[in-house]
């Protein structure tokens, strides 16, 4: 049996295993854990910096037990379209992700994630529990918002682009599931190679910085592993055992994870009215109803 094929049957067991609602905690701590300790890499190592070891650190990690060029190589023309695809939007989406974190809080950054996400569910199926998810949804980032229209307008825009493709990578996500966790975390690993080979002329002269500091080096891997590796493949576990809605409605959990772990390493202690923001916007995305 060779390690590809070895690996696959290891998540395929482990998702059997472990109950998925466990895999969804993993992956919803370490969601916004390893940005947060990105945000502190940020003075040192740039914002395009932080992005491409991130993604670096977790395509060779992948790689050492997807084999993506074996994936590549095998897939058929429209599989290999689709591992472009979610390798553009991971990278794209993970740059956007740090460049808004860069100039808002995290708090306000995870709730946009979700309105598109919502809009979506509206757009597939077009009822008045779905109307009021939106509208919940949409309060409850306009109350986190504040005065950032002004005063942030360029963070606005990387979390609005960030937030549409983090859609799109719930949708392709559950697409790659969809082969079960073994083939999901193969052809994850294959898309973050991917993602790596699109981000190498962007990031890697800031990243280049770091490169003359062991203690920088080992940072940048360890926000890679703990943002990209850990909870992609825990996404992709709990993916494989869960119905779209029951996945959809744990999300609900992700903007309090990113409140409470702003607050513990970064300091942003969220006034009363961000936290009825943030309320707003879990009870419309546990409200909602995707579309199958």
């Amino acid at each position: 049996m060779s390690s590809k094929v070895a690996g696959a049957v290891g998540f395929n067991r482990a998702a059997e295993a472990v109950p998925p609602h466990v895999w969804f905690g993993v992956s919803a701590t370490f969601h916004y854990l390893g940005p947060s300790f990105a945000i502190l890499l940020f003075p040192a190592v740039g914002v395009l910096g932080v992005a491409w070891f991130r993604i670096a650190s977790a395509a060779l990690v992948f790689a050492s037990f997807t084999r993506p060029w074996r994936t590549i190589r095998q897939a058929d023309g429209r599989t290999r379209l689709f591992l472009v695809g979610l390798g553009v939007c991971l990278a794209v989406m993970n740059t956007s992700f740090y460049l808004a974190l860069d100039k808002l809080p995290m708090s306000l950054v995870a709730a946009m994630e979700f309105v598109g996400t919502i809009g979506v569910a509206l757009f597939g199926l077009r009822t008045k529990r779905n109307v009021l998810a939106l509208v919940l949804a949409v309060v409850g980032v306009f109350i986190l918002i504040d005065a950032k229209w002004a005063s942030d307008p360029l963070g606005l825009f990387w979390a609005t682009i960030n937030a549409a493709l983090f859609v799109g990578y719930i949708v392709l996500g559950h697409k790659a599931s969809e082969r079960g966790a073994g083939g999901g975390v193969e052809q994850l690993g294959a898309a973050m190679a991917i993602a790596l080979i699109i981000l190498m002329p962007i990031g890697f002269v800031e990243a280049a910085r770091a490169f003359g500091s062991i203690t920088l080096i080992a940072a940048g891997i360890g926000v890679g592993i703990s943002s990209s590796v850990i909870p992609y493949v825990c996404d992709q576990i709990a993916m494989s055992r869960l119905p779209r809605a029951s996945f959809a409605l744990l999300l609900a959990l992700l903007p309090a994870t990113a409140t409470i772990i702003a607050a513990i390493v970064l300091a942003q202690i969220p006034t009363l009215r961000d936290l009825i923001g943030v309320a707003l916007v879990m009870v419309g995305i546990a409200v909602h109803r995707p579309a199958r």
